[in-house]
């Protein structure tokens, strides 16, 4: 429990100047290694399970435990134990909503993104009920009861909460969270794209402009972006690689992989999606109830998906631009669902970009 708070303290302390990991890195060094392997295991063994976290609380707040506990120390200092248990809780259920804020950018991404996928698409997804999930309102329903069960029973004055985290979120009133949300995404996709190939964000700048100032802004925009999703997964894995990939890792999957004009094999746009998504790394997993354990999982799968279908749709509207505002609200959505899932694409990859064969020895 010492463990547990320590960190979120560290965690949500605003006033301090050093990075976040420095200062999870100094409650380590105070608490010493065998200490922290202890409070993990610790942790762990209680919330393995959402049945056993509730019994623990449970057993926790008996009156019979309080009444021990009061009788063995005494009233006063019970008062005190007391009044430092709850600062304690205060300071973890800070951390906890701070948590849950943090996912709902990518829960708009994910929102932004599925949103964007044609009925084809959606009947290509294999587990069809993850989609309909609205993670969005789903989080949103988890901050109010956060807010009502527990921040509003404990003294949250006492930790480093501001305004803005003690307000609750309406779940049937979010369009002005989800607005500023977008913006956030935005933000976060030019970073990470910046960080993968600085001058891809260029793209993105100028369909921005093109929609701003062009009269052609439609068609000029709407190629900055196709242009956007080629470069980054061919310049993320050279596409001879791809097929190398494909054959190693998804060999029987379909629509991976086509026949060109020239007669030779090539990887189609979601093959080269899903090397990308992957970073060329391994595909494989362990089954599961949820997950038979073959070919690409459900999250890159939507994604690959969602990068093809945007682009054909942005293939669509480069060839068709009558100016009309039908047409810009279109693109202004595509732009959004490209935002998102290059958050999310971006965000998931795990390994490097396959590296160049080594040449055999002599």
């Amino acid at each position: 429990m010492e463990l547990l708070v320590s960190v979120c303290r560290v965690l949500t302390d605003s006033e301090s100047s050093l990075p976040w990991q420095d200062r999870l890195e100094s409650v380590m060094e105070s608490m010493g290694l065998q200490q922290v392997e202890t409070g993990f295991a610790a942790i762990a063994s209680e919330v393995q399970t959402p049945e056993g976290a509730k019994n623990w609380l449970k057993a926790f707040q008996k009156v019979n435990y309080l009444l021990f506990a009061c009788r063995l120390l005494g009233a006063a200092e019970y008062r005190r134990y007391f009044d430092a248990v709850r600062e304690d809780q205060a300071v973890v259920a800070l951390a906890a909503r701070r948590a849950l804020r943090a996912l709902m950018p990518f829960a708009v991404a994910w929102s932004d993104a599925v949103g964007s996928m044609s009925k084809g698409q959606l009947k290509a997804v294999s587990n069809k009920a993850v989609l309909s999930l609205d993670l969005v309102r789903g989080i949103a329903f988890a901050d109010k009861a956060l807010g009502e069960k527990l921040l509003s029973n404990l003294p949250m004055e006492l930790t480093a909460a501001t305004r803005q985290d003690l307000t609750g979120w309406e779940p049937d009133d979010l369009t002005e969270i989800v607005t500023s949300l977008r913006a956030r995404v935005a933000e976060a996709s030019a970073e990470r794209l910046e960080r993968e190939n600085s001058q891809l964000v260029r793209k993105i700048r100028g369909a921005r402009d093109a929609l701003k100032y062009s009269e052609d802004g439609v068609s000029q925009a709407a190629n900055s972006l196709i242009e956007l999703i080629d470069r980054i997964m061919r310049e993320a894995v050279p596409p001879k690689h791809v097929l190398e990939w494909i054959a190693d890792n998804l060999p029987g999957e379909p629509g991976l992989t086509f026949i060109n004009k020239d007669g030779n094999e090539a990887p189609t746009k979601r093959g080269e999606a899903l090397c990308f998504i992957y970073s060329g790394g391994p595909v494989a997993r362990e089954a599961n109830e949820y997950d038979d354990g073959v070919g690409p999982a459900l999250i890159q799968d939507v994604l690959a998906r969602i990068f093809v279908g945007t682009r054909d749709q942005l293939q669509r509207l480069k060839h068709s631009d009558a100016g009309t505002q039908e047409e810009r609200e279109q693109l202004l959505g595509l732009f959004t669902a490209l935002e998102g899932a290059l958050l999310l694409g971006l965000s998931i990859r795990r390994f490097p970009p396959l590296a160049e064969p080594a040449a055999p020895a002599a």
